[in-house]
């Protein structure tokens, strides 16, 4: 038994849902390992809980695997709010979403995030950000939803390690990588933040606005 399947063994399981949705993302859906997963999943499930959001926001739902797992800890009439942008997939997103009773708590804006993150529609502030969309944009994103998240709320973006490639010099012309460098660097050199890069699957920092 490697480390990997002894954490995820130790954890708490997928529910029948989103065992589901691992199954058919897998088998019907291009770049399968762009979902949470199964330990990812109870990580974000678990920090919603320990937040407690009454709104969250979600940059990049791919099937809707992590939206039904920060969902599980909204507060009492508390809403989740996910862009996609690849229209392609919102057929399955809704699907998948339909599946779970949490599905009528989300509410799915198929777009551009930078786009979406602009209309004045999203006026509402959100105790809980989940950046998880193109690793080129995160420092946009980042000052795009500053302003929605009031001061002591959280900023989750996932896929800060990029597989190590934010510390390998191969990857030094790679757009995605600088991309995710520039934002590791942004925050951390940000005083309006604290931060923590958790080493979980692919990497997700961990961010506090303070100011």
């Amino acid at each position: 038994m490697t480390l990997e399947e002894y954490i995820s063994s130790h954890s708490t399981p997928e529910n029948e849902v989103l065992n589901a949705i691992t199954r058919d993302t897998h088998v019907h859906i291009l770049n399968p390992h762009m979902l949470s997963g199964h330990v990812q999943g109870r990580v974000l499930s678990m920090m919603s809980w320990m937040i407690r959001p009454k709104r969250i926001l979600e940059l990049g739902t791919f099937t809707g695997y992590s939206a039904l797992c920060l969902a599980e800890g909204l507060a009492e009439g508390g809403k989740l709010v996910t862009i996609e942008h690849n229209d392609e997939l919102e057929e399955t997103i809704r699907r998948n979403l339909a599946r779970s009773p949490l599905g009528e708590k989300i509410e799915l804006i198929i777009g551009d995030a930078k786009e979406v993150l602009n209309r004045p529609r999203l006026v509402d502030t959100y105790d809980l950000v989940f950046m998880d969309a193109d690793k080129r944009e995160y420092c946009a994103y980042l000052e795009a939803v500053y302003p929605l998240v009031p001061v002591g709320g959280f900023i989750l973006a996932d896929n800060t390690l990029w597989d190590g490639h934010v510390v390998d010099p191969a990857y030094d012309k790679d757009k995605q990588t600088l991309g995710l460098r520039a934002f590791n660097d942004k925050v951390k050199e940000d005083d309006r933040f604290e931060q923590v890069i958790l080493p979980l699957r692919d990497g997700l920092t961990i961010i506090r606005k303070i100011l």
